[in-house]
């Protein structure tokens, strides 16, 4: 069972073949990069960092290695001792096996604290089955300690208190999580790894909703959950297509991290007889499909297309005011 965890492991750990694992465990264990970052955002005088509920180690030993004094807690007794295997391989101190509810921790120290969201039917957004439960969390984040929260990317916003940063992270283009600070800046914030941090203003900007332009922008999916697609880009105009989807529009290329700029080649009305006879009559073979907000399955669009040639496109079906679209674009290199 562990040579075969450990071969799964290695996408997410460097260290896979020297450690223990639980199947739950791997499974919701956070990736590399993601914990390194995290770890680097606790203050340097956070002193003790109590990692409750802390799995397999994984989030602690990321704490370790950023130099911090660990002390990791968890629930389930298998899992706790091979956490404790894992920490030795940091330098940190053994696992407790214990409840979260239950440490004592001091009053100078940080908490980090992922609380399970699963319950026998799966995944759970219900607050009142969240383990350890979701008012012991609150009160967490309303101490006076550092504490992060990490928890689902698909967190409800209404869930969100107030007086904390709520903070989107991507890596590789997936949208991973968001976590929950009580003493950063309150108020949204997308990370795309490995380090580009962009947080909202006092005052939001209203974007307008226009046509098509010459350029197209995807913005990154961390950017979407914060809501903070106005601050892609605070000095260039742009707008949005549609009220409800996250497609962007500007006259001018909007270089950056935190969206894909396309420039805008033809723009056509949406229907599949035509984008049949156009992927025919431009020898397209290789057709990218990307679409928001439409009922479209892109893999049997395609299939329906038969695309045929050496040529390549990609093809974004958008929702616009001026009805729905099909778009030629080509993608520009990131700047």
């Amino acid at each position: 069972t562990q040579a075969g965890l450990r071969r799964k492991a290695r996408a997410k750990f460097p260290r896979a073949d020297e450690m223990l694992f639980t199947v739950d465990g791997l499974e919701q264990a956070t990736r590399e990069r993601v914990r390194r970052w995290r770890a680097q955002r606790f203050r340097s005088d956070s002193g003790v960092i109590w990692d409750l509920g802390c799995g397999i180690g994984a989030d602690a030993m990321a704490l370790a290695d950023a130099g911090f004094e660990v002390r990791a807690v968890e629930a389930d007794a298998a899992t706790a001792e091979a956490a404790t295997h894992n920490l030795a391989l940091v330098g940190a101190a053994p696992a407790t096996h214990g409840l979260a509810e239950e440490v004592a921790v001091g009053a100078a120290d940080a908490v980090f604290l992922d609380p399970a969201r699963r319950t026998a039917r799966g995944r759970t957004w219900n607050v009142a089955d969240f383990t350890p439960a979701w008012d012991f969390v609150l009160g967490l984040l309303a101490s006076d300690r550092f504490v992060c929260v990490k928890l689902g990317p698909g967190l409800p916003k209404e869930l969100i208190p107030d007086g904390v940063q709520a903070c989107w992270v991507s890596d590789a283009g997936d949208v991973v999580e968001v976590s929950l600070w009580n003493r950063l800046p309150a108020g949204p914030c997308a990370v795309v790894l490995p380090g580009h941090v962009l947080t909202g203003p006092e005052e939001p900007r209203e974007l307008d909703i226009r046509p098509v332009g010459r350029y197209l922008i995807e913005p990154d999916g961390a950017v979407i959950r914060s809501g903070l697609l106005a601050e892609i880009a605070p000095d260039h105009d742009i707008w949005l297509l549609d009220r409800h989807i996250a497609y962007l529009s500007a006259d001018e290329p909007v270089p950056g991290p935190f969206g894909t700029c396309f420039e805008v080649l033809e723009v056509h009305d949406y229907d599949r007889k035509l984008l049949r006879r156009l992927v025919r009559e431009k020898g397209i073979g290789t057709l990218e499909i990307k679409k928001r907000g439409i009922d479209v399955d892109p893999a049997a669009l395609r299939r329906e297309l038969r695309p045929k040639g050496r040529a390549s496109a990609t093809v974004v079906l958008a929702r616009t005011v001026d009805g729905t679209k099909a778009l030629f674009v080509r993608r520009l290199q990131p700047s």
